[in-house]
């Protein structure tokens, strides 16, 4: 946790705007969701959508000590050097919002936490690819019915193990149709969890290599605690802690 005689360390969140979501009350209840999850450990959350002016997007830069990246749409596959091969719904604004965050905290050496599309932000933004359509992965929407689940496995040794664990294994919400085969790795990021799919094994958790600075991007949404192992919880907290001390 932060020193509560210190400032709270200011975490901009990237977020979808409400505004341009077909159901912009239920967009607002996910932001609050990520909002939350950094508050309640003692962090400023600093919203963000690709609606900020060049100026809010300047202020907000320039003052944060860390970045989460949040889940939304598709990221355009002209970013890996792909045609349209299964991404729906892409959101071009987002993509270039989200890729000079990261550039401004990777200037840096800012933490950086990545939750569904975050992680795979993380990945592309890092010089890596995605499996643009994973059959059968994504289960029912938030808001529309039970989470579907699947185990996911933590690899030993990882900064995620040291987190998450000393479970080897946790039960996760499935919320995404695309996903990282292990060839779509980005450099100087390593494999910090593991889930089966009908593709084959995903890499749904990714983390800088190395034990330097706090990079970790994880495919599940563990801002959603109704679906969630309460080990994530451990996550958020040590993400504002680095921040704190940024």
């Amino acid at each position: 946790m932060p020193d509560l005689d210190s400032s709270p360390p200011r975490i901009v969140v990237t977020l979808a705007a409400p505004e341009d979501a077909d159901d912009p009350d239920l967009q607002r209840r996910r932001n609050d969701r990520y909002a939350d999850a950094v508050e309640r450990h003692g962090a400023t959350a600093v919203r963000l959508t690709a609606r900020a002016t060049a100026a809010e997007r300047e202020a907000a830069f320039g003052s944060m000590d860390g970045l989460m990246i949040s889940g939304g749409a598709d990221i355009d596959p002209r970013r890996f050097g792909q045609p349209v091969d299964g991404s729906t719904d892409i959101d071009e604004a987002r993509d270039e919002l989200e890729a000079v965050a990261w550039a401004a905290a990777d200037a840096r050496s800012l933490p950086v936490l990545g939750i569904c599309r975050g992680l795979q932000a993380i990945n592309v933004f890092s010089g890596g690819s995605l499996l643009q359509h994973v059959e059968g992965h994504a289960g029912p929407a938030w808001g529309s019915g039970p989470a579907a689940t699947h185990p996911l496995r933590l690899v030993e040794g990882t900064r995620l193990a040291s987190v998450l664990g000393p479970a080897e294994e946790l039960e996760v919400n499935a919320y995404h149709h695309q996903g990282i085969l292990e060839a779509d790795l980005g450099p100087g990021l390593r494999a910090a969890a593991w889930a089966d799919s009908s593709a084959g094994p995903l890499v749904e958790g990714v983390e800088a290599a190395g034990d330097g600075r706090f990079v970790v991007g994880v495919q599940c949404h563990p801002e959603r605690t109704e679906s969630t192992p309460d080990e994530f919880e451990r996550l958020f907290a040590v993400f504002v802690s680095e921040a704190a001390s940024a």
